[in-house]
């Protein structure tokens, strides 16, 4: 049985949230003398530090209550405070599948949690004869699942699984679910009081370079990762830009569509190149294939400015390919085609 109290941190149970000066306050008009800030200028405000605007238009979007969103800066954030909540330093360990996204390797490292890495099997499916004799590891608090995976691009499975047999947290990471047929597990947190899910507006949505990251729980721990983030940790500008392309949903559907059909016609394509020995099955907005030799490849792309992503060093051969725009898809299997 899942029981909250027993996978969070004491120190976090017991710490009281840090209260910025806009929590005082939290109408628009007024003589604001409060937060140390310049009086002059656009930008001179510290942004809602709870995105309250933002939190609303997804909670119209996915059917759940503000409560039950967080907002980060970068789903990035998301994994680092859910090692930060749930994984004493140096005593708790966290698990996860591989090849997968290699920041939870890095997060784990800066915050002294030994990761448990099992290896996927050869569908890029979850192993679970391996991962069930773990699952009792009172030391184990914390699963991350990449799905659709990171480099494999495919939905993985058994999920469900997991969340009803572990006692700990099992976070998500559904970067690359609106590529998806799959349901997001988004609809499954009333369900299982031990789910987090992660999604992200860097990849359908197009905002990248605009870092925001969403985590999707219970009231309960929603709330703990409000008490553990930076006070202002999402700015002004990146809320609008989210707001905005929530606005643009037209737009949204659209261009997701074009890259859909991008991606068909290129898995189609690179199936015809001879130095392409397997292009694997994608759920996601990217295409993993195992070539000849990645690394010449990649170094060789790399001198026509087409530029991928070497996975040799964790799948033997294997580059990434992000599907681009027609005419990038386009120059990319010219690239290919004359090596």
């Amino acid at each position: 049985m899942f029981v909250l109290e027993n996978v969070v941190r004491k120190n976090i149970l017991a710490l009281k949230s840090y209260s910025s000066a806009r929590d005082e306050f939290s109408g628009n008009d007024g003589i604001f003398l409060d937060a140390n800030e310049n009086p002059f200028g656009t930008l001179n405000r510290y942004p809602d530090p709870y995105q309250k605007e933002l939190k609303k238009k997804l909670s119209e979007l996915k059917s759940i209550p503000s409560e039950n969103i967080f907002i980060g800066n970068g789903s990035d954030e998301v994994i680092d405070l859910a090692f930060r909540i749930f994984c004493d330093p140096a005593k708790d360990k966290a698990l996860t599948f591989s090849p997968t996204y290699g920041m939870y390797d890095v997060s784990a490292e800066i915050n002294e949690v030994e990761l448990i890495k099992i290896p996927l099997d050869e569908s890029f499916q979850i192993d679970l004869n391996c991962l069930e004799k773990y699952l009792n590891d009172e030391k184990l608090k914390l699963i991350f699942i990449c799905s659709p995976n990171n480099p494999t691009g495919n939905n993985l499975n058994n999920i469900e699984w997991i969340l009803q047999r572990f006692k700990g947290i099992v976070l998500v990471d559904e970067a690359y679910i609106d590529f998806s047929n799959a349901d997001s597990f988004v609809k499954k947190i009333d369900k299982y009081p031990n789910l987090i899910v992660s999604q992200t507006f860097s990849k359908a949505w197009g905002l990248a370079a605009a870092r925001v990251g969403i985590a999707y729980s219970n009231e309960k721990n929603i709330s703990l990762f409000s008490k553990v983030k930076a006070p202002y940790n999402v700015s002004e500008l990146n809320q609008k830009a989210a707001l905005d392309s929530l606005e643009n949903y037209s737009e949204f559907e659209e261009r997701k569509a074009a890259i859909m059909e991008q991606k068909e016609l290129l898995e189609k394509e690179l199936m015809k190149i001879s130095i392409v020995k397997k292009v694997f099955h994608s759920d996601a907005n990217f295409i993993l294939i195992e070539t000849i030799d990645a690394n010449k490849i990649y170094n060789e792309l790399v001198m026509q400015k087409v530029i991928t992503r070497n996975r040799n060093s964790i799948m033997k051969n294997c580059i990434r390919i992000t599907v681009g725009t027609a005419d990038e898809n386009k120059k990319l299997l010219i690239a290919l085609n004359n090596l």
